[in-house]
């Protein structure tokens, strides 16, 4: 049994998606209220939020940020919007994955499935050991990253794509492989949000001239250890 906490205003679809999560063991508690998420977060730490974008009280991108400032646990965002620009600044606060309304049950099923999935294997995988590349120390266990001594400030998504790239030092990944690894969905051949991510990466750890993290034309992205001095 799974607890889903479900941020949204809209009651007949909150309605629907209690209904159906109930048929397949999930336990869901409705929260209409951004302004009233991160209490409710706290108080009944849930397996993984479904969060809506739109809400009364606060806006859903400040509320993902929110939860994510206090916990790794997954977030799925549900919202009308289509812009692209909402899917990648959400998923830069934290989210986990991203789904447009109106969606099918039994994607949403598969979805919270998939997250809860990936979630149960970090838990079991953790590996408290540090990477170190030079100045550069990263310790899974407790999502810690110092650069030249001193603690490196970094949001979620720039932890997650910094941890995957340097867990593969050496090798080029793709835009495809490192979206698979960060959040289980592949590469449209339009998301951006990892090379965004990259620029942001490289401007805290004075990469100007691309040599700590090196764009491979054509393949991807390579984690030189040998640079981070």
């Amino acid at each position: 049994m799974f607890r889903v906490m479900l941020v949204e205003d809209d009651a007949r679809l909150a309605q629907l998606v209690m209904e159906y999560l109930a048929g397949y063991e999930f336990t869901v508690d409705l929260v209409t209220r951004g302004d009233a998420a991160l209490e409710r977060f706290k108080a009944l730490t849930p397996d993984v939020v479904i969060l809506d974008l739109m809400l009364p009280g606060l806006d859903g991108m400040v509320v993902c940020r929110q939860i994510r400032e206090l916990s790794e646990t997954p977030i799925l965002i549900l919202t009308a919007r289509e812009d692209s620009y909402d899917e990648v600044s959400v998923l830069e606060q934290g989210a986990d994955d991203f789904v447009n309304k109106p969606v099918q049950p039994r994607v949403l099923l598969a979805r919270l499935r998939a997250l809860l999935r990936r979630a149960q294997g970090k838990a079991g995988n953790a590996d408290p050991a540090a990477l170190e590349f030079g100045a550069l120390s990263i310790i899974a266990s407790d999502r810690v990253v110092t650069w030249r001594g001193e603690h490196c400030l970094l949001s979620n998504t720039e932890y997650k794509l910094l941890l995957v790239l340097a867990e593969s030092a050496g090798r080029v990944l793709s835009r495809d492989a490192l979206l698979k690894k960060m959040r289980g969905i592949e590469f449209d051949g339009l998301d951006r949000s990892i090379d965004n991510c990259i620029s942001k990466l490289r401007r805290k750890f004075d990469d100007v001239d691309s040599e700590k993290i090196k764009t491979v034309w054509g393949e991807g992205y390579l984690f030189s250890p040998s640079a981070w001095a």
